[in-house]
Formats: structure tokens, C-alpha cells, sequence
């Protein structure tokens, strides 16, 4: 077992990992750009080291200073968190290189699984459905025309080596189409710094559903059920639950065992997460695989009792699964909001600034994952997510009144705050009722609803 891991990212789920590595005897070391000196993250860990200015290109996606400081305080392994160099194979390769294990897969796999065409391919190979689409990237214009009659119109743009909704277009008409690709290309190029896209069917007001992986590096896989990621702004999730009201037992064995056999075919190693797209004839596709540590990972933990983040760390050192398929057991369900500092009223636009007063909610099956405090000042550099409410109840109606009430406890001044807006949200009747589908935000939410009246 590791002795001193350093923990290359920030916020919440760099403390979710410190945490954890604190609870197994393992010594942290943080890192933090200029600015951050009075993160919670930074204030927790053992160690803490500067990588530079507050842009991000310049500290927390800088390898060089990163690597610097894993062996500057010997650690012997990095983890990654979600987001900035999780997924990045090239990070991981200089990581192999040092002689420093990286908790997360091999950087092949994350070559392989990273880029969604490749993906998608795999997945063919496998026999796991796939969205019809390009079978590679689009090069040319006249056979993307060719190929969006082919699998006809709505079909949707993505990017390569996309995620978090950007890089994505959905084009209704060939007239558009040009302008859809080069759009998706430029915001691809700005955010991943590649412009590479390619082409699926657009399914028409699907399910998102995920399923959880951990896999050794003795050849055990497993997967630990399932989570709904289908209450979503622009293609960015906002509410997560586990299990999903929509599938049912049979649905959810078929489902379950391809993203074992997707895992298995690419010798997966750590936790990773197979993402599916389910039609209203109950239909799924696969549409990508995200290799590392999910947001919404806390769903998982809760119906499980298994810590995700304690396992990445038990895999990277080479120990073994200490269950199998026939062990993991759902139990209750487990629903997650994710908190952003942001204006629902002014389209989500981000809000920092300090945070003169904060109520956090509590009581029993109440999580609250954050690296923010009262007096603490959110920057504008990064993600606008500043907290996520987990609750967890012995099934959904529980849950659902849990997260009402937390809701209405939590308390956040001066800054903006999507809490109202998820709390109209877990109203609503059809989220209540189950339903809802990827497009419940766009056509079923007004701009503003009010809190209820106490």
C-alpha cells in the first residue's frame, strides 16, 4: 500500500480523496495555484505545493510542475480526481515514465476509451449496441452530408475528445449542418485542444443511464448497478440518482453485463463508468466510456456502502476485489443535486465571490461532498460547482423527501445559487412521478420557481 499519494486536482473532490486517504493512514500532499492558498483542500492535506499562476493551463493541467512535486515530496502515486489530467493519456505515459502509479487506468486505455470514436468502435468490435453514426471521425463535408441522410436528420456533433456537454451540436437540418461542425470544432479546439469530431443519430428524448466499474488487475470486473443522468442543462448533468426508476430488473442484467463485457474487452483497470443512452422502446446504446472517478459517484457509494475512492486506491496498488458480482448488493435509493455558484435567472451565468454566510443541512442520510466555507471566496477560474447534496433514503420517496427538506436547509449569502432551482426541480410533478428524460429541463422547466413557503 502507498505511503503518500498527491491529490492533482482541487475543490471538492480533492478533498473527497484526502479524506479517504487519511481514513487508510496515507499521507496527502495537495497542490494549488496562486490564489487557492486558502482552499479547504490545501488547509487539509499533509503537504502543499504551488504549481503556479491561477489558469489552469499554467497549474493544474501544468505536468511538469505537477510531476515536480510528486517527486519533490516522494510521493509514489497521483490521483487524478475528474476533470483537468484524469483523462489525459499523455499525462499518464510521463506518469509511467517517473515511476509514479497513476490511480486510474493504463495510458492506452485512456488512448483508446478517451477518444469516442475509438470508443465507439471498441464497442462495435465487443457487440455492445452503438448509437448508429460515423464510423470514424468526419473529414469531409460531403460525406457527412451523405452519412446525416443515411441515419437521418436530427443527428448530433461531438467532439472526440469531448465531455461535460461541450463540443456538441445538434443539426435538425442539412442547411446547418457546415456551420454545426465548424462550431462544434472551435469550442472542441478551445476546451480539449482538439477539433476532431464525429457523428451519431441525435436519439430523440432519450435516458441517460450509466453503469459504476471497478475492475482489478487480476482480471476481476464488476459493475455496482446503475445511476439516471438524465436531468441535464445543455448536456451537463444536475440531479444524478441511483437506482433509475426506469429500468427494471431485465433491462438492467443486459445492460449491467455489457458494460462488463465492454470493460473486460479493453482490460480495463480501476474505476471507470459505461455510459448508455436508452430510447422510449427501451432500446440502449452505448455512447461513451469515462475513465475515472465520476461527479455523481456518491450515489453509488450510498446504495452500496462500498467507497469508490478507497478501491481506486486499493487497485492501483494491486490488490485485489474484495467482493464479486454476487456480493454487490443495491439496498434504498440515493439521490444527488449538484450545487453551482451561478444565476439561474440570468442563464446560469457563473457567480463567485465571497461567501459571507453558509447553512449547511444535516441529519440523518445526509451528505454534503464541498471544499467551500463560510468566508470563503469562490473564484472565477474554475467549474462554477460548489457543493453536491447527496441524500439517501430506504427507497425513492424517502429520498425525495429528504432532499426537499435538505434543500430548504441549505443556506448560501452573497453569492448566487442554483438551490431554488433544484428544489423546483424535485417538485416538479414529472421528476416525482419518474417522468423525465434528457430533454425535461429544456421543455418542462420555468426559468424561476419559488421556494416553498415555510
Amino acid at each position: 500500500m502507498f505511503t503518500k499519494i498527491l491529490i492533482a486536482n482541487r475543490g471538492e473532490i480533492a478533498v473527497r480523496i484526502i479524506r479517504a486517504c487519511n481514513e487508510m493512514g496515507i499521507e496527502t500532499v495537495a497542490i494549488y495555484a496562486k490564489g487557492d492558498e486558502d482552499a479547504l483542500h490545501v488547509q487539509l492535506a499533509d503537504q502543499a505545493i504551488c504549481v503556479g499562476p491561477a489558469k489552469a493551463t499554467e497549474s493544474y493541467l501544468n505536468m511538469t510542475a505537477i510531476l515536480s512535486a510528486a517527486i519533490s515530496t516522494g510521493a509514489q502515486a497521483i490521483h487524478p480526481g475528474f476533470g483537468f489530467l484524469s483523462e489525459n493519456a499523455e499525462f499518464v505515459g510521463r506518469c509511467e515514465e517517473c515511476g509514479i502509479v497513476f490511480i486510474g487506468p493504463k495510458s492506452e486505455t485512456i488512448e483508446k476509451m478517451g477518444d469516442k470514436a475509438q470508443a465507439r468502435d471498441t464497442a462495435m468490435r465487443a457487440k455492445v449496441p452503438v448509437v448508429p453514426g460515423s464510423d470514424g471521425i468526419l473529414t469531409d463535408l460531403k460525406e457527412a452530408k451523405e452519412l446525416a441522410k443515411r441515419i437521418q436528420y436530427p443527428v448530433l456533433i461531438k467532439a472526440v475528445s469531448g465531455g461535460g456537454g461541450k463540443g456538441m451540436r445538434i443539426v435538425e437540418r442539412e442547411i446547418d449542418l457546415e456551420a454545426m461542425i465548424k462550431a462544434a470544432q472551435m469550442e472542441a479546439q478551445a476546451a480539449f485542444g482538439d477539433e476532431t469530431v464525429y457523428m451519431e443519430k441525435f436519439i430523440v428524448e432519450p435516458k441517460h443511464i450509466e453503469f459504476q466499474i471497478l475492475a482489478d488487475h487480476h482480471g476481476h470486473v464488476v459493475h455496482l448497478g446503475e445511476r439516471d443522468c438524465s436531468v441535464q442543462r445543455r448536456n451537463q448533468k444536475m440531479i444524478e440518482e441511483a437506482p433509475s426508476v426506469f429500468l427494471d430488473d431485465k433491462l438492467r442484467a443486459r445492460m449491467g453485463n455489457d458494460a462488463v463485457k465492454l470493460a473486460k474487452n479493453v482490460k480495463y483497470r480501476n474505476a471507470g463508468t459505461i455510459e448508455f443512452l436508452v430510447d422510449k422502446e427501451n432500446n440502449y446504446y452505448f455512447i461513451e466510456m469515462n475513465t475515472r472517478i465520476q461527479v455523481e459517484h456518491p450515489v453509488t457509494e450510498m446504495i452500496t456502502g462500498i467507497d469508490l475512492v478507497k478501491e481506486q486506491i486499493r487497485i492501483a496498488a494491486g490488490m485485489e476485489l474484495p467482493f464479486t458480482q454476487k456480493n454487490i448488493q443495491i439496498r434504498g435509493h440515493a439521490i444527488e443535486c449538484r450545487i453551482n455558484a451561478e444565476d439561474p435567472e440570468h442563464d446560469f451565468r457563473p457567480s463567485p465571490g465571497k461567501i459571507s454566510t453558509l447553512v449547511l443541512p444535516g441529519g440523518n442520510g445526509i451528505r454534503i461532498d464541498s471544499a467551500v466555507y463560510q468566508g470563503y471566496t469562490v473564484p472565477p477560474t474554475y467549474d462554477s460547482m460548489i457543493a453536491k447534496l447527496i441524500v439517501y433514503g430506504q427507497d425513492r420517496e424517502e429520498a425525495l423527501a429528504k432532499m426537499r427538506r435538505a434543500l430548504e436547509e441549505f443556506i448560501i449569502f452573497d453569492i448566487k445559487n442554483n438551490i431554488d432551482f433544484q428544489y423546483s426541480i424535485i417538485n416538479h410533478p414529472s421528476f416525482i412521478l419518474g417522468n423525465f428524460d434528457t430533454s425535461f429541463i429544456a421543455k418542462q422547466m420555468l426559468a424561476k420557481t419559488d421556494r416553498k413557503e415555510k
